[in-house]
């Protein structure tokens, strides 16, 4: 039997369709939706940045015991001369905390992708022949010449020979597979998302409407 859905099932399917509504051409509908999702995301991320970071590692540790947390005081102050850049004599001072918080940050993140991508990648590169067997070899063949190819292809303190820059076209179709690969996944992971809003859109909003749930 036909029924309306909720109200709250409308407004989502309304605001979908006015996403949507940009693959024919830009329009009031989708600039409404853009700005509406806009505000919220960004309306919700402040509310988490205050709850989940402001107030348990800044507020509540200087509320209780000013004495022994009043080094907290330090990456406070940094945030708030972030704000600085909107006093248009002082924006100068957002400088400082900003360099301290992008070189503070690569610090962490080099150290993270070193001990979490690069040495990884060499110990998986540097497999003993020991280990070889007739399920791993031609894997570890061609991720072996990968490797090598692609280094080759990044070397530029040497002028390549015949030798070497056909190594390098190799590694550039090394690297092309994997940049192509990767925008697969992507795209894979895009078209799955836009699966879902059309199942949404047809099991929880037309089928209840012309009564096939």
């Amino acid at each position: 039997m036909p029924h309306i859905p909720g109200i709250e099932t409308w407004i989502a399917a309304l605001l979908t369709l006015a996403c949507m509504s940009f693959l024919y051409k830009d329009n009031p509908f989708f600039r409404f939706a853009e700005s509406l999702f806009a505000g919220i995301s960004l309306g919700y991320f402040i509310g988490i940045t205050l709850n989940q970071t402001l107030v348990p590692n800044l507020i509540l540790p200087l509320h209780r015991d000013f004495g022994q947390n009043w080094d907290l005081l330090v990456p406070g102050l940094l945030g708030v001369l972030l704000y600085m850049r909107y006093v248009p004599k002082i924006g100068w001072i957002s400088r400082f905390a900003l360099s301290i918080y992008v070189a503070y940050y690569i610090g962490l993140d080099f150290t993270r992708r070193i001990h979490g991508e690069v040495l990884p990648q060499l110990a998986r590169a540097i497999v003993p022949l020991s280990k070889f067997d007739s399920h791993t070899i031609l894997y570890s063949l061609i991720f072996s010449v990968g490797v090598f190819s692609v280094l080759i292809y990044f070397f530029f303190s040497k002028e390549q020979d015949a030798v070497t820059r056909r190594v390098a076209r190799l590694g550039i179709w090394f690297l092309m597979i994997s940049f192509g690969a990767a925008f697969g996944f992507t795209v894979m992971g895009r078209v799955a998302l836009l699966i879902g809003r059309l199942n949404f859109l047809i099991l929880d909003w037309i089928y209840p409407m012309i009564g096939l749930r």
